[in-house]
């Protein structure tokens, strides 16, 4: 099993060379942590950066250099800073290659909800819908199943959707999935998980196809 380091390790695999991408708030700003020194890789953030690098070293922060989450970041030779415009204009125009997010849950049809729990004060979508509608690549890093045990991977959303069948694969703490016209499509499970504790998790409609082949981290 995963922890949420492990969850980004893993993602930082799917990319690549040349990529441009945006991470969203929670794992997916792990992400800049692990990816390979031999690529070159623009990360964007949708407050108004291009070209953070990973978290700064404790006693490094400044304070004035954030990502979208609030978090201090480093910056890469070459970074720049814009208006949030700018930012969203990267966005909307695709010119993003790679969208990484957080989720409360996903459906087997590839509906992501991840802004809005009823009842519980929040500051705001921010930026999802507007990755959402516009990324042609989504992958989602989250917990498999909630703090009471239950599966966050659906038949259904039961929250209020940020975005419409647009998430292509997934990550949790058990297993990589992939998002097909038949439900979820497992591809690798986590170490030390099976492919039984994997099923259990997951409401949604699961295809498992031959032997799944563990993570390589």
């Amino acid at each position: 099993m995963l922890d949420k380091n492990g969850i980004a390790k893993r993602i930082a695999k799917e990319v690549k060379d040349g990529y441009y991408v945006n991470l969203g708030i929670g794992i997916p700003t792990l992400v800049a942590n692990f990816v390979r020194d031999d690529i070159n890789v623009e990360f964007q953030s949708e407050n108004g950066v291009l070209g953070m690098g990973p978290f700064p070293y404790e006693g490094d922060e400044d304070a004035d250099i954030i990502n979208a989450g609030k978090q201090t970041i480093t910056t890469l030779p070459g970074a720049s800073f814009f208006d949030s415009a700018t930012s969203f204009g990267m966005i909307r125009g695709q010119h993003v290659d790679l969208t990484i997010l957080g989720a409360m849950e996903v459906a087997e049809n590839g509906d992501i909800a991840n802004w809005k729990i009823p009842g519980k004060m929040v500051k705001g979508m921010g930026g999802a819908m507007d990755l959402v509608a516009s990324a042609e690549n989504i992958i989602v890093a989250m917990m498999h199943t909630n703090k009471a045990g239950k599966s966050k991977l659906l038949q259904k959303c039961t929250l209020p959707l940020t975005g419409v069948k647009c998430v292509k694969k997934i990550v949790t703490n058990l297993a990589v999935l992939e998002i097909t016209s038949y439900g979820f499509k497992l591809l690798e499970r986590a170490p030390g998980v099976s492919v039984d504790e994997i099923a259990a998790a997951t409401e949604g409609e699961l295809m498992i196809e031959g032997e799944i082949p563990q993570m390589a981290l």
